[in-house]
């Protein structure tokens, strides 16, 4: 049996929970109940709950406290929190340390009945791959849902899906019926990293169940399916709904955007493809929706994108062009100032453009991406690429998706720049190490140029731009420092010492001594030998 733990500081709330389920049924079995936070951290460190369920405001600790110090024990414990409007800043908080899922007050029967029978089943799930994963990758792929979000991919993916009422029975067992097919997108936007994993997955779960809640009843069958950031559907419903159905979509719209606050800055934004009466156009739907949800970025998020008239083709104009020169130019520089002048110029003639579609925005600022990497003959191109389009997917305005252009261009010539630099030191400290262990010996600038592979008169001017001073002044330099080392910690004569720091000439020696010390070397011995 899967054990719940229930934490309210009121007793009325808790019976009320307990009234609302019939947990036998549902194979749950009701632990304990507690009416603080401390009696609910004692209680579940003595009951191991699979399920606990609590207010975000209790007396001894807040539900937050509790959240946090509880998962830090057991990650798999499932939560589902209880939250007024008025405390949305602490729901917010308990999202980010992974809760299973949320309630608003009043809790509403069929919600937290559908609540915990995903937690069950997430816990079921997760204790047969425990058990024996082998065997729940057979079962996976014989489910029926598995089948159905396959059809949904297909849709994505393929071209020329054969479809008809009899495929859709028999293949993905839905139950389907004459009348009006229809593809939806579902897109949330929210900052870069700024929601985790579990916390973005527990809140498109959410709006697939309130579009699942809003739609089902009203279609004769109603698939859907969460990709990342997104939930994309098929609808098949009765002919003379149309106008229902899209009803239902706003208002499944505007319940996410009411609760966004909780999880601000989150937006959302739906589109609905065509209304086909053949399923032979499920695909055209659903592409025409994939196309729409792009429109955001044009007319703004938390509304719902509808087909009117006929799609635009990618317009030609002499933004890419101008790009390219402005681009071009920007790299050969390694300007990070004229790599933002060539995206602020495309963005202008973007907000020159009339009529202009999200999709060709996207496809424009995409094309940017793709010559940015060309000119640059950036190394793991396709890697990079396909990490800036899932960047460029959650914004959700034009500014925002040029901002995000922006950044991948100046990141990478950063980096270009660091490595050209790092590529001018280099032969100058291969130098350096040279002399180091060959002092003694009549080195030569042509000598030194020729071992680190570039030519004299480049390596002289390489040298003393990096070091700031020339390369005889820095081998004079090293054999001076040598010399006194010698004078201080050994007997040797002077003219020996002439010999083992590179010069043949006593005299040249200790006059370039002299000169560089103040002193002769004799009597630099005198003084600190």
């Amino acid at each position: 049996m899967i054990k719940v733990v229930i934490a309210d500081d009121e007793e009325r709330i808790c019976q009320l929970i307990r009234a609302l389920i019939d947990w036998e049924a549902m194979g749950l079995e009701l632990a304990g109940f507690a009416h603080n936070g401390l009696e609910a951290a004692e209680l579940a460190e003595k009951l191991k709950p699979d399920i606990l369920i609590t207010d975000i405001r209790m007396p001894g600790i807040s539900g937050v406290e509790l959240i946090q110090r509880l998962k830090e024990k057991n990650s798999d414990l499932e939560i589902i929190v209880i939250s007024g409007y008025a405390h949305f800043e602490y729901a917010q908080q308990a999202i980010k340390y992974g809760v299973g899922d949320y309630l608003l007050k009043p809790v509403s029967k069929a919600e937290l009945t559908a609540t915990l029978e995903k937690l069950r089943q997430r816990i079921c799930n997760r204790r047969e791959d425990e058990q024996d994963k082998e065997e729940l990758r057979r079962k996976a792929e014989k489910d029926v849902r598995r089948m159905r979000s396959g059809l949904l991919q297909a849709l994505l993916d393929q071209t020329d899906l054969p479809l008809s009422i009899e495929v859709l029975r028999e293949n993905y067992y839905l139950q389907v019926s004459p009348g009006i097919f229809q593809a939806f997108w579902l897109k949330m936007d929210c900052a870069q990293d700024s929601l985790s994993d579990s916390s973005a997955l527990a809140l498109m779960e959410k709006a697939q169940s309130v579009l699942e809640r809003g739609l089902k009843s009203k279609c004769f069958e109603m698939v859907s399916a969460v990709k990342e950031f997104s939930c994309v559907g098929i609808m098949n419903y009765a002919r003379g709904r149309q106008e229902e159905i899209r009803k239902i979509l706003k208002g499944c719209l505007s319940q996410m955007e009411l609760q966004r606050g909780l999880f601000d800055p989150v937006s959302f934004s739906m589109s609905a493809g065509g209304a086909f009466e053949s399923p032979e156009l499920l695909q055209e739907s659903m592409k025409e929706a994939s196309v729409l949800i792009q429109d955001r970025i044009v007319k703004g998020t938390g509304r719902l994108l509808e087909q009117r008239g006929t799609l635009y083709a990618a317009r030609e104009n002499m933004a890419r062009e101008k790009y390219l020169r402005e681009i071009a130019n920007a790299v050969e520089a390694l300007s990070t100032d004229q790599a933002e002048q060539a995206v602020k110029h495309l963005l202008d003639e973007v907000r020159r453009m009339r009529d202009v579609r999200g999709r060709e925005i996207f496809e424009l600022v995409d094309s940017a991406a793709e010559i940015f990497s060309a000119c640059t003959q950036m190394p793991e191109r396709a890697k990079r690429l396909a990490e800036f389009r899932r960047r460029y997917e959650q914004c959700s305005s034009t500014e925002e998706l040029f901002r995000c252009l922006g950044g991948f261009q100046n990141e990478y010539i950063e980096e270009c720049r660091a490595q050209r630099e790092n590529d001018a030191v280099r032969p100058v400290r291969k130098a350096k190490q040279y002399i180091q262990n060959h002092y003694s010996e009549p080195i030569t600038l042509e000598e030194v140029s020729e071992i680190v592979g570039l030519s004299s008169a480049y390596f002289s001017v390489l040298f003393k731009k990096t070091e700031g001073e020339g390369f005889a002044k820095y081998l004079i330099n090293v054999r001076m420092e040598q010399a006194k080392i010698l004078l201080r910690e050994s007997n040797i004569s002077v003219a020996d010492i002439c010999r083992q720091v590179g010069y043949n000439d006593l005299k040249h020696f200790t006059h370039t001594f002299e000169k560089a010390v103040g002193v002769r070397p004799a009597t630099y011995r005198k003084l600190y030998g």
